[in-house]
């Protein structure tokens, strides 16, 4: 089994290529992989990420069929269905590193901020509910200095949501925790860029 360490330098490593347009040769889809997977899966990581059509894990990490499991939802979110799937590929597959993965310019927490500065009746409940899970991490942003620079508090209002989300993993759930406590799990913090396609590793790491 892969440690955490070798499955955070494979990462980023993959990252590297992606910015790089070279593709690993490693990164297999083809039907051999197929072939080699269908009695079952052993993937590295555990990506987080949000459901953003411009940030599909694979393709930003650079790997093939089977090493990573991803889950996604808008806004990078942690509710129970998230830390659900962590926990199943954390305990049926030993996989070692968890990554949070928010980006720049996302529309949940830009959403949550125009929601905070001019709420509306018209956002559905199921929208609101994503919203209302990413409003705890960003409110107190709006009573800073920030509030008048619009650019420097969604910069920052993404970080703190990802961080949040980071935290609930590793305290929101009692199977998550046993396995951090022993080495087992490390959940990390990341921040994709839009603008120059890096993977920026920021919460999370004094483990390393």
């Amino acid at each position: 089994m892969i440690s955490a360490l070798d499955a955070l330098d494979r990462l980023r490593k993959g990252n590297q290529r992606f910015v790089s347009d070279i593709r690993g040769q490693d990164a297999s889809t083809g039907q051999t992989r197929r072939n080699e997977l269908v009695a079952g899966q052993q993937p590295f990581a555990i990506i987080l990420g949000c459901s953003d059509s411009r940030v599909p894990a694979e393709i930003v990490f650079d790997q093939g069929l089977g090493e990573l499991f991803v889950i996604r939802v808008a806004g990078n979110i942690v509710a129970p269905s998230q830390i659900g799937s962590v926990e199943f590929a954390a305990c049926l597959y030993d996989t070692p590193r968890v990554v949070v993965m928010g980006h720049s310019m996302c529309g949940a927490v830009i959403a949550t901020l125009e929601e905070l500065e001019r709420p509306t009746g018209n956002r559905s409940r199921n929208l609101q509910s994503i919203v209302n899970r990413i409003r705890p991490s960003v409110q107190a942003l709006l009573e800073t200095g920030l509030h008048d620079n619009p650019e420097a508090l969604l910069q920052q209002a993404i970080r703190a949501n990802i961080r949040a989300s980071a935290s609930q993993l590793r305290h929101g759930s009692n199977i998550l925790e046993d396995l951090i406590e022993k080495g087992r799990l490390f959940v990390v913090g990341a921040e994709y860029s839009l603008e120059t396609g890096v993977v920026e590793f920021f919460d999370g790491l004094p483990d390393e």
